[in-house]
């Protein structure tokens, strides 16, 4: 075991956890699942809750603060962060188009959907969220009643939970003004930001304009911040790995533990919640094939001519099969730097400025798998999120994407965020976390293509691309080099 990649343990607990979940549906010892396996799982979503602020406040603060001087910045720095930023929002506004068309969530039996919205609406109360579409399903005597055979709760418990939801969602009306949404970005206490995973929007703000005014100041004084900002981001990324050392151990109990929750000892609610994650992964991998073979190369025609379609393919080839298999686009980044130089005629000026931003910033791939996922997650539950709550994906994934670490499985952290951002419960990436390895891999590909999109087009508007004489990559790429 001990010679086996991470991911194939990761693959193996997830397994296991299934066959654990199916079994003690069969079996009925789904209480015993609940009350002795699953606390695990619920420290391992503690544990990427802790570190998740930290690492999102930290990398944003040095991404933006190790941009270089403004000044010298100039045209080349403003269209590159334009063009990531203008990518990214279209990968999410295609992932949102998409999973609102197919809505994977919804193709399952509509019985389980009701008891994962009765579960939804009991964890909501109990954490002091507001009910995402003001709807209370506990309202109603069926559903009460249904409340009453899948939960715990007694009669009284469970009207409580409905008044509280009541009286939310009266009060968040009563404070609701046009700019509401610009007014709760801003925070009035940094400090109490901080405490609360649900304001990350307000933390983004800050660390953005932190790392912004950074820049303003002479290097002297901000170059000891600059060293401490990414010494701590180092820790929170070191944190990181050991809890992923771990994972195999903790998706175990995770899985086992939201499956069992979700089914109950109906073995066949756990067949429908893979039918749903069937349809999500195919949603999912759409998007991004769109992005990878559609979306960048209409993009780059459009702005360089000399690059044909085929032949931009056969450049970063090596670039993209090792971001498929390492799911990390770091690990990459020398190999698509390369790629792009040596195969694309793109000067190295322009290379080492663009690529490294755009391993940091540019993350199209996680963003529009977050914004798939959430929704999925939601229709699941049978909740609608209005076009202002997805409105707020759009905007929280786009912001989050710039924190998003360039290793594997840094997007299941973000999406933590994400998930918290719209009130919805970040246990619930348990749900996705079987199909999570394999669509990772290919939203890597993606992140690498769209790097290296950009880079060619910021090359040509700087007259410094020589695409003619780029060297013939099957001949002269050696990828251990």
């Amino acid at each position: 075991m001990k010679k086996l990649a991470l991911h194939w343990k990761i693959v193996i607990g997830m397994v296991l956890g299934i066959i654990w979940a199916l079994l003690s549906s069969y079996m009925g010892w789904s209480s015993f699942t609940i009350n002795w396996i699953d606390p695990f799982g619920t420290i391992f979503i503690n544990l990427l809750k802790l570190i998740a602020v930290p690492l999102v406040l930290f990398s944003i603060i040095g991404g933006v603060a190790n941009i270089g001087d403004p000044s010298s910045l100039g045209r080349m720095g403003g269209k590159t962060l334009l063009l990531y930023l203008l990518t990214t929002v279209f990968a999410i506004s295609l992932g949102l188009i998409l999973v609102n068309t197919i809505k994977p969530g919804k193709l399952i039996d509509e019985q389980s959907r009701i008891d994962n919205r009765i579960n939804y609406e009991i964890w909501a109360s109990s954490q002091g969220h507001e009910i995402k579409d003001g709807i209370n399903y506990l309202e109603d005597p069926e559903f009460f009643q249904r409340a009453q055979e899948i939960s715990e709760l007694t009669k009284q418990d469970l009207k409580e939970v409905s008044v509280s939801d009541k009286i939310a969602t009266a009060d968040k009306r009563k404070e609701t003004i046009p700019l509401q949404p610009l007014i709760d970005i801003v925070p009035d206490n940094f400090f109490y930001s901080l405490s609360n995973n649900g304001l990350m929007l307000q933390i983004i703000f800050f660390a953005i304009f932190f790392g912004v005014c950074l820049l303003f100041i002479p290097d002297e004084k901000s170059a000891p911040v600059l060293k401490l900002v990414d010494g701590i981001n180092e820790v929170f990324l070191k944190m990181v790995d050991l809890v992923m050392q771990a994972a195999p151990f903790f998706v175990f109990a995770l899985l086992a533990g939201v499956v069992s929750k979700m089914a109950g000892d109906d073995i066949g609610k756990v067949v429908e919640i893979f039918k749903g994650l069937s349809w999500y992964s195919l949603t999912v991998l759409t998007g991004l094939l769109v992005m990878i073979f559609i979306t960048y190369p209409s993009i780059l025609k459009t702005f360089v001519k000399k690059i044909p379609y085929v032949g931009f393919f056969k450049a970063m080839s090596p670039a993209q099969t090792l971001a498929f298999s390492t799911s990390s686009s770091a690990a990459t980044l020398p190999v698509t730097m390369e790629c792009v130089e040596q195969n694309l005629g793109v000067d190295k000026k322009i290379s080492s400025f663009v690529l490294p931003i755009g391993a940091t910033v540019n993350m199209d791939g996680t963003s529009l798998y977050q914004a798939v996922a959430v929704i999925f997650l939601a229709q699941l539950h049978m909740i609608d999120l209005t076009i202002g709550q997805q409105l707020t994906v759009v905007m929280t994934t786009t912001l989050a994407s710039i924190g998003s670490a360039a290793v594997p499985s840094a997007g299941l952290v973000m999406l933590i965020i994400v998930l918290d951002s719209v009130g919805l419960n970040p246990a619930w990436i348990a749900i996705i976390f079987p199909v999570d390895r394999i669509l990772d891999m290919f939203r890597t590909v993606v992140n690498v293509t769209g790097d290296a999109a950009v880079c060619a087009i910021i090359a040509n508007g700087e007259n410094m691309l020589d695409y003619d004489n780029a060297k013939d990559p099957t001949e002269t790429f050696d990828l251990k080099s």
